[in-house]
């Protein structure tokens, strides 16, 4: 192919080249020293960048939850990865071929839009020149901008919004339908109920809800607005990065900046940040795709083209997928929009966000209160039907009846709800993300309140994940890392330790950080993972430069995963061989891993003192099972260092040759020693622990780490606790049997015990098993696979446990996602971020002030709408029960029932927005989040019953006071007025009757404003007195409670007293004493509130405490 043919082709999924000859790969690997120490590897020191690495709010996962739900399907055409698919037409643009992208008209487009894609079957070379891009370079930063440029960045199309429908639910959600139609009943009283003399009253109040309307449809949308910048800003700071060749030189660039051709690194626990095309694999490479197909089987890469189309072919590495195993390189085909994920984020735009729990909530309690004003309202027309408007003709009009049906509406409905259920929501996550506590929905903001059980993992999560060798072990003798060091320097020619240094510098997969070579080893950073950095540091440090990888050349690698639990490097250590003679030649090989998991597969080991080779015989084992124990119980993480000689048949370089590595080398082995690993606790996970288990939630640990040294740390930072030891599975067993298990009268208590499993032994309990390892209180989870620890979080939550799970690693990845809240630390693994739901970039004890913004979102919650309910609901609805049942005039008019609930009461409910936590917040069990509602009948009894019935008669009171001092009319000869209240009513013009009511009605008004003070003083504390949590002194200080009584006083004399309101609303201006008279009777709310307190602390098991909320 000639240069300027290749110039003239153009791809992208939308546009394809012309078909390309089709030709096998058959490059492979070169598994070479330079390929080795090119590898890029997150850094294991805690200097390595926090952030490094992360989800972007692009990614996948960010999508995908902002998109899917979790029964949301795939889309058909997507759910299998063959397809039909169009070829394309070639557009030159430069130096490179910049796709041109036609419309996707539908779902027959996206169909076929991979058909003949042909980058998974032509020759690399040719695939090279393509893409315009040198294999030992990569593109140059210049030409990558440049493409940046022209392609735009690589990140999957977002929702386009249905700005119709936002605007539709705004104005027409929630409690908007209900007053829509209190609009139009208003409308229909104005005109033409009320010809021949329309009420500019009923066209005020029509104007009036619908202004309320669009302020809280105005708020709505600023509230959605707002969350998601601010979410958005919390998704930002977690960048995903990518390895890249620039220049020759290979660096680190976020995701969004990967272009067409850039030539990608990629190993365990990265998400592939674009389409790839591999051109090198270490062999086991595997991905997971279930983000894609919802399939969780992993699916195997491979350098050579295994099928004709381009998604089924497995060297093609698809975009937003997961690394589960192995390492490899890629070339980047397709970006952003254009790649396979890109078409599926797409296909899924139309899938409905799953409502927070919240949102159930709230839609519960509009349920409810739609169906109460539905009842009132059918009840108040069929008492006018059949009864008012036939026993007292001339009281009460249609319009009258509609007026008191709207009042109810009115009255039943906290308009001011939703403003304030939203703005607690963004201030706390406004607070979360300042106290570097990122949740990635605000349904995590709520649910982390609920957590009763935290599974966390250990290494890197609970200790520091800064690995240093400490000791030494051979079966015949223990020494320290220091002595053996010293040793190794001083030149004593002891073949074991020998062997040893040999095996622990060959057989790992760490490097050192290039910018740090000049510092001290031991302040060395590595790339790769912690337990292999801290075996190349004692290697180094024993002999420095040894030129023992030069003598050694590694020819072959299975790299170490938490299911298999060891890694093996393959040795050529004789390069004077003709390679005719390859396939008769021996190879070192090395395995390191897990002693439980590789003693199995051992026949011999070598003897320190006797300096020879010997068999392993059963006392031997029993000396390896007693040094591991003893290094175990000190917290250290014990590696078994092992070798032998294999001859393999398969070519190097090839699949072949690792599955035959990992069929045929593990067997035979020989013990050279062992090495123990100290990863200290970090200095906060004591404290950390222990405020959890004053919180009511239990600490459970989960790690791939030897029991016996989980364990350790365990008892180091106090998830276990007490100097009995724990209980195993042979406890279990033995509760199963019948002869010893407790008898059906007595339930046994496991919640002071503590309970340590292998991951092996997971797999044996049985659900009688799992009901008692449920109870247990403190539980250590040792040798866990991803399975077990998913497995685990199942069992809790089908138990009724709120589960949240704590974990950095790839493996903690299912688990993260099956717990009811996943939390990752920044410097986690790609995978490990993009399952979880909440991120910490601090450090691991900001957990708790998540858990206490969980909770306390919850509180503050109950307090606004325990505060809106007595004047915003109950207090309004009497009014009217009291003009239709009862004959009383209306005591408050449909028009200030509608400024209390949204102006007087939503300054106040704003401020007890801010309240900060009561004194037992993190001492309180945690909520069930499927029982313990937010608003329940304690709610509603302390709103309604005690507080609302203290107001109602507060209220009515003032109103027939009025009545008597400034009118001589005794509250006698109100009730049961009905149309008696007209001109003659105690020697009274009609004029004059009315303008006694409507000052009346301001003087209702004016003192539920007023006795709403005492109710918001009492309401912010659920125990505690006034006394000791007053909103003036520090502590529970809260400076916004007074100035927003004051703006609700403000507003109240506003509405009563300006006079064109006045005049269309029909007010009056209350006189000077009744703004004076309510403050006494709000503080005796107060004191009845105090009251009830002392009742619940004295007698906490009492009827009063059993009803209070």
């Amino acid at each position: 192919m000639s240069d300027t043919d290749s110039k003239e082709k153009g791809f992208d999924a939308a546009e394809y080249l012309e078909a390309q000859p089709t030709v096998a790969v058959r490059t492979q690997i070169a598994w070479d020293d330079d390929a080795e120490q090119q590898r890029g590897r997150r850094f294991s020191q805690s200097s390595r960048p926090d952030l490094a690495r992360s989800t972007s709010r692009d990614s996948i996962s960010s999508v995908r939850s902002r998109t899917r739900n979790a029964n949301a399907g795939i889309p058909i055409e997507f759910r299998t990865l063959s397809f039909n698919v169009s070829q394309s037409r070639s557009q030159a643009r430069g130096d490179y071929d910049y796709p041109t992208k036609k419309p996707v008209a539908g779902k027959d487009n996206r169909v076929e839009t991979f058909s003949k894609a042909d980058e998974h079957v032509v020759a690399i070379d040719q695939l090279y020149q393509r893409l315009r891009v040198s294999p030992t370079q990569g593109l140059s930063k210049e030409g990558a901008a440049k493409r940046l440029r022209d392609d735009g960045p690589n990140v999957l199309p977002q929702r386009r919004k249905n700005y119709i429908k936002t605007l539709l639910r705004y104005v027409f959600g929630g409690f908007c339908s209900i007053l829509w139609v209190g609009v139009i009943i208003f409308f229909i009283c104005w005109r033409p109920l009320g010809d021949p003399d329309p009420a500019p009253y009923n066209l005020g109040l029509a104007v009036l809800v619908i202004i309320v309307i669009v302020l809280q449809a105005c708020f709505s949308a600023f509230q959605d607005w707002s969350t998601a910048k601010t979410m958005n800003s919390i998704l930002d700071m977690l960048p995903s990065d990518a390895h890249v060749l620039r220049d020759g030189e290979w660096t680190t660039v976020r995701t969004h900046d990967v272009v067409c051709g850039d030539i990608v690194r990629i190993k365990i626990g990265d998400k592939v940040p674009a389409d790839l095309r591999l051109v090198e694999t270490s062999g086991d490479i595997r991905f997971d795709r279930s983000a894609m197909t919802g399939e969780s089987e992993e699916v195997e890469g491979s350098i050579e083209t295994t099928d004709d189309t381009f998604l089924e072919s497995r060297n093609i590495a698809l975009m937003g997928t997961i690394v589960t195993n192995g390492s490899g390189m890629g070339v980047v085909v397709l970006t952003g929009a254009r790649s396979v994920m890109g078409g599926i984020a797409k296909a899924t735009a139309s899938v409905k966000d799953k409502p927070t729990s919240i949102q159930q909530e709230i839609t519960r309690f509009v349920i409810i209160i739609v169906g109460l004003t539905a009842c009132l309202a059918a009840l108040i027309l069929f008492t006018w039907l059949g009864w008012v408007r036939k026993s007292y003709p001339g009281y009460m009009n249609v319009v009258d009846m509609l007026d008191d049906v709207m009042g109810c509406v009115v009255a039943f409905i906290p308009e001011g709800m939703p403003v304030a259920v939203a703005l607690t929501l963004m201030m706390i996550a406004r607070r979360m993300k300042a106290a570097d506590v990122l949740p990635k929905s605000l349904g995590t903001v709520e649910m982390l309140g609920c957590v009763n059980v935290i599974c966390s993992d250990k290494t890197g999560t609970l200790t520091e994940n800064k690995m240093t060798v400490t000791s030494v072990g051979f079966l015949d003798e223990s020494i320290s890392a220091a002595e053996a060091t010293t040793r190794i320097q001083d030149g004593n020619k002891v073949d074991a330790l020998t062997k040893l240094h040999r095996a622990a510098r060959l057989c790992v997969d760490a490097s050192f950080d290039p910018l740090s070579m000049d510092l001290p080893i031991p302040e060395r950073l590595t790339q790769g993972n912690a337990t292999d950095g801290a075996v190349l540091r004692f290697s180094e440090a024993a002999i420095p430069n040894s030129g023992v990888q030069e003598t050694y050349r590694q020819v072959a690698q299975l790299p170490f995963n938490s299911k298999n639990k060891y890694m093996l490097t393959l040795h050529d250590d004789d390069d004077g061989n003709d390679e005719k003679q390859q396939e008769k030649k021996t190879f070192l090989a090395l395995v390191k891993g897990a002693p439980d998991v590789l003693l199995p597969k051992c026949s011999s080991y070598f003897s320190y003192h006797q300096n020879k080779v010997l068999p392993l015989d059963q006392e031997a084992r029993g000396m390896l099972s007693a040094v591991q124990t003893k290094l175990s119980s000190n917290a250290e993480r014990v590696i078994l260092l092992t070798e032998r000689r294999y001859a393999p048949q398969a070519a190097l370089g090839t699949n072949d040759l690792t599955r035959e590595l990992g069929e045929n080398c593990f067997s035979d082995l020989t013990i050279i020693g062992v090495l123990g690993i100290f990863d200290p606790p970090r200095p906060e996970s004591a404290a950390t622990v222990a405020t959890c288990r004053r919180a009511g939630i239990r600490f459970y640990m989960m790690t791939g780490d030897y029991g016996l040294t989980g364990a350790a740390i365990a008892r180091q930072i106090g998830i276990f606790t007490g100097e009995r030891a724990p209980d195993t599975f042979a406890t279990l067993q033995e509760r199963r049997s019948p002869a010893t298990s407790p008898t059906k009268d007595i339930e046994p208590d496991f919640s002071y015990h503590s309970l340590l499993l292998e991951g092996a032994q997971i797999g044996m309990l049985i659900d009688e098993d799992w009901d008692i390892v449920c109870e247990y209180e403190e539980i250590v989870f040792g040798r866990c696979s991803p399975e077990h620890k998913m497995r685990i979080i199942q069992e809790l939550q089908k138990r009724g446990k709120a589960t949240a799970v704590t974990g950095d690693g790839v493996n903690d990845a299912p688990a993260l996602k099956a717990a009811d809240v996943g939390i990752a630390l920044a410097s986690g693994s790609d995978v490990a971020l993009e399952a979880a739901d909440l991120v910490l970039l601090g450090k691991f004890d900001s957990i708790i002030e998540g858990i206490r913004l969980g909770r306390l979102v919850f509180q503050n919650l109950q307090k606004v709408i325990s505060y809106l309910l007595p004047a915003g609901s109950w207090s309004e609805i009497w009014p009217v029960i009291m003009n239709v049942f009862v004959g009383v005039p209306l005591p408050l008019s449909s028009y200030l029932m509608i400024i209390i609930c949204v102006f007087t009461d939503l300054f106040m409910s704003m401020a007890l927005i801010m309240e900060k936590e009561e004194f037992d917040l993190m001492s309180l069990p945690p909520r069930n989040h499927r029982k313990d509602h937010l608003i329940n009948l304690k709610i509603y009894a302390q709103s309604y019953l005690f507080i609302g019935v203290m107001e109602t008669i507060c209220a009515h009171a003032m109103f027939f006071l009025y009545y008597w001092r400034h009118a001589g009319i005794p509250a006698s000869a109100l009730f049961l007025a009905f149309n008696k209240y007209s001109a003659g009513f105690y020697g009274y013009t009609e004029a004059e009757l009315e303008h006694f009511n409507i000052v009346g009605q301001s003087v209702y008004f004016i003192t539920l404003v007023i006795l709403q003070w005492g109710n918001v003083l009492s309401i912010r504390n659920k125990r505690l007195s006034i006394i000791q949590a007053d909103p003036i002194r520090k502590g529970r200080r809260n400076p916004w409670l007074v100035p927003a009584a004051l703006v609700a006083l403000v507003i109240a004399i506003f509405v009563t007293e300006e006079p064109g309101l006045k005049k269309l609303f029909g007010t009056g201006s209350a006189p000077l004493e009744f703004y004076f008279i309510p403050i006494p009777l709000a503080l005796g709310i107060l004191v009845m509130d105090e009251l009830r307190k002392v009742l619940v602390r004295c007698w906490p098991s009492g009827p009063i405490a059993r009803i209070a909320w």
